[in-house]
């Protein structure tokens, strides 16, 4: 795995008039996790998306070294496309070698689903879909947004093996969920309301 490193020091987020958060900061190395929590509204997809370098902050800055991968509520996969193609898309600009994409979707148990149109699958199954995609990558810095979104019990297992072993394997991990995930090693950022 690249060698990775993500920190943040004094984060704002600001949208329209409203400055959600200020103050935050974060530093995580090889082997580390990360859970942003925090009330509906607070920005915890605005600062995923700060640390991911797709949104600019109020002020503060973000410091990375290793390629990032985002999991968000879009998947990004073309409806129109079985799902095998739309992976398929992907892996290319990825560079995902052809016997790893097969390991990522059997991974995720979506071996069988390969031959099915993207509209036709379940939320839950897109979320795997993503799950599968961001593994491909093969990014050390993984940014996860509401992961457990449309998830069955065993989606989120799933979900939390994958994510303790890319920390195993040297990998960082930031993961935004209202919902519980057994991330044992994990530190706990709590977004709280900005007041003036």
């Amino acid at each position: 795995m690249q060698a990775c490193h993500l920190s943040a020091s004094n984060l704002a987020c600001r949208r329209g008039e409203r400055l959600l958060f200020r103050g935050v900061d974060l530093a995580l190395e090889p082997g580390e996790a990360c859970h942003v929590a925090g009330p509906n509204g607070i920005g915890k997809t605005s600062l995923m998306r700060i640390l991911a370098g797709l949104l600019r902050p109020f002020s503060g800055e973000v410091n990375r070294t290793g390629s990032v991968a985002l999991l968000d509520e879009r998947p990004a996969l073309d409806p129109q496309l079985s799902l095998g193609s739309a992976l398929a898309f992907w892996a290319d600009l990825d560079g995902v070698a052809t016997q790893e994409r097969a390991a990522c979707t059997g991974h995720v148990g979506l071996s069988d689903l390969l031959e099915v149109p993207v509209r036709f699958l379940s939320t839950g199954q897109r979320k795997r879909a993503a799950l599968a995609r961001m593994k491909g990558q093969q990014a050390p810095i993984w940014l996860l947004d509401e992961p457990l979104n449309g998830l069955d019990t065993a989606g989120v297992a799933l979900t939390e093996i994958m994510v303790a072993n890319h920390c195993a394997a040297g990998g960082i991990a930031v993961v935004a969920s209202h919902q519980p995930m057994a991330l044992p090693m994990a530190s706990t950022l709590q977004l709280a309301e900005f007041v003036p």
